[in-house]
Protein backbone atom coordinates (compact mmCIF):
# COMPACT_ATOMS: atom_id res chain seq x y z
CA UNK A 1 0.00 0.00 0.00
CA UNK A 2 1.19 3.36 -0.72
CA UNK A 3 0.49 6.41 0.66
CA UNK A 4 1.68 10.38 1.74
CA UNK A 5 2.18 10.78 5.75
CA UNK A 6 0.94 14.03 6.60
CA UNK A 7 4.39 15.92 6.19
CA UNK A 8 4.45 15.33 2.60
CA UNK A 9 7.14 12.20 2.51
CA UNK A 10 6.70 9.23 0.77
CA UNK A 11 5.29 6.55 2.25
CA UNK A 12 5.88 2.85 2.08
CA UNK A 13 5.34 1.23 -1.87
CA UNK A 14 6.04 4.78 -3.11
CA UNK A 15 9.28 6.31 -4.04
CA UNK A 16 10.67 9.94 -4.07
CA UNK A 17 11.51 9.50 -7.48
CA UNK A 18 8.19 8.92 -8.85
CA UNK A 19 6.47 11.89 -10.36
CA UNK A 20 3.14 11.05 -11.28
CA UNK A 21 2.38 9.86 -7.98
CA UNK A 22 3.13 12.68 -6.04
CA UNK A 23 -0.02 14.43 -6.36
CA UNK A 24 -2.77 11.80 -6.51
CA UNK A 25 -4.96 11.17 -3.47
CA UNK A 26 -4.23 8.11 -1.56
CA UNK A 27 -6.47 5.05 -2.32
CA UNK A 28 -9.29 7.14 -4.08
CA UNK A 29 -10.01 10.21 -1.50
CA UNK A 30 -9.84 7.36 1.57
CA UNK A 31 -7.29 8.48 3.98
CA UNK A 32 -4.46 6.12 4.94
CA UNK A 33 -5.72 5.89 8.45
CA UNK A 34 -8.87 5.11 7.39
CA UNK A 35 -9.35 1.32 7.73
CA UNK A 36 -11.88 -0.85 5.88
CA UNK A 37 -15.88 0.58 6.79
CA UNK A 38 -18.18 -1.80 8.09
CA UNK A 39 -21.90 -1.89 6.32
CA UNK A 40 -24.11 0.16 8.46
CA UNK A 41 -25.84 -3.19 9.22
CA UNK A 42 -22.43 -4.81 10.89
CA UNK A 43 -21.42 -1.30 12.98
CA UNK A 44 -22.97 -1.89 16.77
CA UNK A 45 -24.26 1.47 18.12
CA UNK A 46 -23.52 2.07 22.06
CA UNK A 47 -26.26 1.93 24.11
CA UNK A 48 -27.34 2.93 27.91
CA UNK A 49 -26.76 -0.47 28.84
CA UNK A 50 -23.55 -0.85 27.78
CA UNK A 51 -22.25 2.51 29.14
CA UNK A 52 -24.14 1.50 32.72
CA UNK A 53 -21.70 -1.91 32.34
CA UNK A 54 -19.04 -0.06 31.57
CA UNK A 55 -19.72 2.93 34.96
CA UNK A 56 -20.21 0.03 37.19
CA UNK A 57 -16.85 -2.18 36.24
CA UNK A 58 -14.84 1.37 36.46
CA UNK A 59 -17.20 1.87 40.16
CA UNK A 60 -15.60 -2.09 41.27
CA UNK A 61 -12.15 -0.87 40.50
CA UNK A 62 -12.61 2.76 42.10
CA UNK A 63 -13.84 1.09 45.38
CA UNK A 64 -11.17 -1.82 45.39
CA UNK A 65 -8.72 1.43 45.26
CA UNK A 66 -10.45 3.20 48.34
CA UNK A 67 -10.43 -0.34 50.01
CA UNK A 68 -7.04 -0.66 49.65
CA UNK A 69 -6.54 2.89 50.94
CA UNK A 70 -8.62 2.61 54.41
CA UNK A 71 -6.70 -0.76 55.30
CA UNK A 72 -3.59 0.43 54.61
CA UNK A 73 -4.18 3.62 56.79
CA UNK A 74 -5.70 2.09 59.99
CA UNK A 75 -3.22 4.12 62.59
CA UNK A 76 -5.89 5.42 64.62
CA UNK A 77 -5.92 9.38 64.70
CA UNK A 78 -7.53 12.09 67.34
CA UNK A 79 -10.20 14.27 65.36
CA UNK A 80 -11.68 17.43 67.05
CA UNK A 81 -14.57 19.65 64.87
CA UNK A 82 -16.59 22.19 66.92
CA UNK A 83 -15.91 21.09 70.68
CA UNK A 84 -16.36 17.22 69.93
CA UNK A 85 -13.99 14.84 70.00
CA UNK A 86 -13.39 11.23 68.35
CA UNK A 87 -11.15 8.68 67.72
CA UNK A 88 -11.09 7.43 63.64
CA UNK A 89 -8.50 5.58 61.90
CA UNK A 90 -6.68 8.14 59.18
CA UNK A 91 -7.60 6.33 55.89
CA UNK A 92 -11.52 6.72 57.24
CA UNK A 93 -10.88 9.86 58.12
CA UNK A 94 -9.74 11.09 54.94
CA UNK A 95 -12.33 9.29 52.76
CA UNK A 96 -14.51 11.09 54.91
CA UNK A 97 -13.01 14.49 54.34
CA UNK A 98 -13.14 13.98 50.66
CA UNK A 99 -16.53 13.17 50.63
CA UNK A 100 -17.16 16.21 52.35
CA UNK A 101 -15.31 18.22 50.20
CA UNK A 102 -17.00 16.67 47.33
CA UNK A 103 -20.67 17.54 48.73
CA UNK A 104 -19.13 20.92 49.64
CA UNK A 105 -18.83 21.75 45.69
CA UNK A 106 -21.66 19.13 44.56
CA UNK A 107 -24.89 20.79 46.22
CA UNK A 108 -24.06 24.32 45.03
CA UNK A 109 -23.37 22.89 41.81
CA UNK A 110 -26.69 21.04 42.13
CA UNK A 111 -28.35 24.36 42.70
CA UNK A 112 -27.25 25.82 39.94
CA UNK A 113 -28.11 23.10 37.39
CA UNK A 114 -31.75 23.29 38.79
CA UNK A 115 -31.69 27.16 38.40
CA UNK A 116 -30.58 27.03 34.78
CA UNK A 117 -33.26 24.10 33.73
CA UNK A 118 -35.54 26.18 34.83
CA UNK A 119 -34.62 29.11 33.02
CA UNK A 120 -33.99 27.33 29.87
CA UNK A 121 -38.25 25.85 30.45
CA UNK A 122 -38.77 28.96 30.70
CA UNK A 123 -37.34 30.15 27.78
CA UNK A 124 -38.32 27.06 25.75
CA UNK A 125 -42.59 27.95 26.85
CA UNK A 126 -41.59 31.66 25.12
CA UNK A 127 -40.22 30.48 22.31
CA UNK A 128 -42.89 28.18 21.75
CA UNK A 129 -45.70 30.75 21.69
CA UNK A 130 -47.92 31.28 19.27
CA UNK A 131 -46.92 34.02 17.30
CA UNK A 132 -48.72 35.79 14.44
CA UNK A 133 -47.09 37.56 11.19
CA UNK A 134 -46.43 40.89 12.81
CA UNK A 135 -44.33 38.80 15.18
CA UNK A 136 -46.73 39.62 18.47
CA UNK A 137 -47.43 37.21 20.86
CA UNK A 138 -51.76 36.50 20.48
CA UNK A 139 -54.39 34.53 22.68
CA UNK A 140 -57.92 34.30 21.85
CA UNK A 141 -59.84 36.09 24.21
CA UNK A 142 -63.99 35.23 24.91
CA UNK A 143 -65.91 35.24 21.21
CA UNK A 144 -62.53 33.97 19.46
CA UNK A 145 -61.55 37.68 19.82
CA UNK A 146 -57.03 37.71 19.56
CA UNK A 147 -55.92 40.15 21.92
CA UNK A 148 -52.31 41.22 22.08
CA UNK A 149 -50.20 39.60 24.72
CA UNK A 150 -48.23 42.88 24.79
CA UNK A 151 -50.89 45.09 25.53
CA UNK A 152 -53.39 43.37 27.59
CA UNK A 153 -57.36 44.58 27.56
CA UNK A 154 -57.46 46.77 30.36
CA UNK A 155 -60.61 46.02 33.33
CA UNK A 156 -62.86 49.17 34.23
Amino acid sequence: MSYRTASGAAGPGRGASNPSAEGAPAEQGVPPSAGPSQPDHHVIKRTRIGGAWLASGLFAVVLLFLLIFILENGNRVEISYLGMHGHLPLGVALLLAAVLGVLLVAIPGTGRIIQLRATARLHRLIDAGAQDPGGEQTRTGPGGSKASAQSPPRSS
